[in-house]
């Protein structure tokens, strides 16, 4: 008995296309791709068929007849039973050919063991048909995908030891001096470790920054030529107008706060914001 012919394709019963963003790679859940089935590759896409763990071929954009092997799987059963189909023999699993982005991040010390956020934008593809062999060899699936975060969560720990090499041997302030270096840093260690897996890196984007927000509230003031404790000055003034202190003009020039000429010294922020209420 003749199995009818089926067509196999990343488009869903409605005609949506399943691999959407962030898919990677798909196996096709068909459980009964036969000879002379229709394989369909989209512009986008290609397409690994795997008989029984062996890659039998790989398709760039087209529709492709499955055909069976010279040797067939299932002999003369398979002939006599299916009519030389055989069912639940080959695999299709589709690997998308367009650009895809992620982001890492994580956690750096500086040489003075600083805290130094990190985020990593980096862009990636699949060029080629060897390059969707060695991903669909190499990076295994989950259920029946493999997603853009999946690799991420691969390639994390390799962004994090090239950024640490050149962060923890950096001072605290020269780290975005330091910009240029980190991303090429990052860019060498993540390609060498993507091309394993067949993936081409396209760009990298790396943002360091203070993980404090007071820290980089600090530094932000001094961007604009205040010292150190000009800096610290502003910031407290900025805190204290925040819960309307009185005295924070006197505190971001450092002069002291004076009531009826006599200088107040003890005082804490909240005594001299009751003082300002009752008076």
């Amino acid at each position: 008995m003749a199995l009818t012919r089926s067509v196999i394709s990343t488009l869903s019963d409605s005609g949506i296309e399943i691999m959407g963003p962030g898919i990677l790679a798909y196996h096709h859940p068909e459980s009964s791709i036969v000879n002379n089935s229709l394989l369909t590759v989209e512009s986008n896409h290609f397409c690994v068929l795997k008989s029984r763990g062996a890659i039998l071929s790989v398709y760039d954009t087209g529709q492709y007849p499955v055909t069976t092997p010279d040797k067939p799987l299932l002999g003369s059963f398979s002939q006599a039973f299916f009519g030389g189909q055989s069912p639940w023999q080959y695999e299709a699993l589709y690997i998308s050919r367009t650009k895809m982005v992620v982001k890492a991040k994580g956690m750096a010390l500086s040489s003075e063991m600083a805290e130094l956020a990190y985020e990593v934008d980096y862009y990636f593809h699949v060029a080629s048909k060897d390059d969707a062999v060695a991903l669909v060899t190499h990076m295994p699936f989950s259920e029946h995908w493999i997603t853009a975060d999946q690799i991420n969560t691969y390639a994390t720990p390799v962004v994090e030891q090239a950024i640490n090499q050149v962060v923890q041997v950096t001072p605290f302030e020269t780290i975005n001096e330091k910009i240029h270096e980190i991303t090429e840093m990052v860019k060498t260690h993540l390609q060498e470790f993507l091309r394993m897996f067949g993936i081409t890196l396209d760009t990298v984007k790396v943002l360091v920054f203070p993980k404090d927000e007071r820290m980089r509230a600090l530094i932000s003031l001094r961007a604009f030529g205040l010292t150190e404790i000009e800096a610290v000055r502003y910031y407290t003034a900025i805190i204290m107008a925040q819960y309307r202190v009185v005295s924070e003009p006197n505190m971001a020039i450092g002069v002291a706060f004076n009531i009826g000429g006599n200088v107040q010294t003890s005082l804490s922020a909240e005594d001299l914001a009751m003082d300002h209420k009752n008076g």
